[in-house]
């Protein structure tokens, strides 16, 4: 969640509003020369990327945060172990808690506990340890869309529908990592939420990402909820917590898909608490959010969060209060043909074991 959100997301014209977005804007000019820069050195050779010795697939978006990159890898690892392939996912660790794990490691944790997870700022390291040591035959590096230094077989963009692009300004003035032209380097274009957009706005969408990439495939994908779990591994089905009031907490790149998706299920969300992205919870956090909870005017029956905040939590309630996370899984919902193509072709590469030796 971008910290000056309320002031970009809205047509707030108040002289604080401009003045926030005209700083943000002029902000954003040193972010878009490095980032240029950066681009053109690997355009030019100037500099090399890495090829590890098993083909890789690179999940990850033109924005900061929010698209769906957990769910797009877990489903895309799941693919790979059905079809018995030895898959392991490279992340950077963002945000790592104590143990060295952040929150996104934890939940693939939880739903891949077959798959092996790296998580290191040195990708190129941990690609070499995953071949090497670990005998992975592919690998699926998380957030990679940017990180050029290590080359991959198949680029998957994310775009969220409800917002592709980042109010249409690089960071800090809006979400974008990079300018929409950077789409030219994508070979398949994920778009995450499009049960939430109108059919107009993802025809609109399209047109954008084709005039963008001619070539790149096109796949529409959602965030489906699959059930309730807790700490301990238990769960409920879905319709168990309908119509009761609880509580929303979220430290999450897209809070308003989380509350969205609770709306839909038919739960009244009396109160909600949300943080950064990545946020680490600490003492007087959970402390705060108790006490908001026995504030409210209709008391609460549960407090609710995602899988990434429970990851960090790992407690079975706050208070006296049970902690639900919600479990979700892509769904792809147009171009499954297509997604399943460009993995297939990706798998014609993998070396057999005594290449690889």
């Amino acid at each position: 969640m971008h910290p000056f959100e309320k002031y970009l997301r809205t047509q707030d014209n108040s002289l604080l509003a401009l003045s926030v977005r005209g700083a943000l804007w002029f902000a954003s000019f040193p972010y878009q020369a490095a980032v240029l820069c950066r681009n053109k050195a690997y355009e030019f050779g100037w500099i090399r990327s890495h090829r590890p010795a098993v083909p890789v697939i690179s999940v990850g978006n033109l924005t900061a945060g929010g698209t769906g990159k957990t769910p797009a890898c877990v489903w895309i690892a799941k693919w790979l172990r059905e079809r018995d392939h030895r898959v392991a996912i490279l992340s950077r660790g963002y945000g790592a808690l104590a143990d060295g794990l952040n929150d996104e490691a934890r939940e693939i944790e939880t739903l891949l506990p077959d798959v092996p997870h790296l998580q290191a700022s040195n990708r190129i390291e941990t690609s070499g340890v995953a071949v090497e040591e670990l005998q992975m035959q592919i690998l699926v590096l998380d957030d990679g869309f940017q990180h050029r230094r290590l080359a991959r077989d198949l680029d998957i963009v994310l775009l969220d529908a409800t917002n592709p692009f980042g109010w249409g300004y690089l960071l800090p003035r809006g979400l974008l990592r990079e300018p929409l032209k950077g789409l030219r380097r994508a070979d398949l274009v994920i778009v995450t939420r499009s049960d939430q957009v109108s059919t107009q706005e993802l025809a609109s969408l399209r047109t954008k990402v084709q005039r963008a990439n001619p070539k790149a495939g096109w796949v529409e994908s959602i965030h489906s909820p699959v059930r309730w779990r807790n700490a301990s591994g238990e769960s409920l089905p879905l319709e168990s917590l309908s119509g009761k009031p609880a509580m929303a907490v979220s430290g999450i790149g897209n809070p308003n898909a989380f509350l969205k998706t609770l709306k839909d299920l038919s739960i009244p969300v009396i109160e909600q608490v949300l943080f950064p992205d990545h946020h680490p919870y600490s003492p007087m956090d959970v402390r705060g959010i108790i006490e908001r909870a026995s504030q409210c005017s209709v008391p609460p029956q549960s407090i609710l969060c995602t899988g990434k905040d429970l990851a960090k939590f790992s407690s079975d309630q706050l208070g006296q209060l049970p902690l639900w996370a919600l479990e979700i899984e892509l769904k792809i919902v147009s171009g499954a043909e297509v997604l399943q193509e460009y993995l297939e072709r990706v798998c014609q590469s993998i070396p057999d074991d005594s290449q690889q030796a």
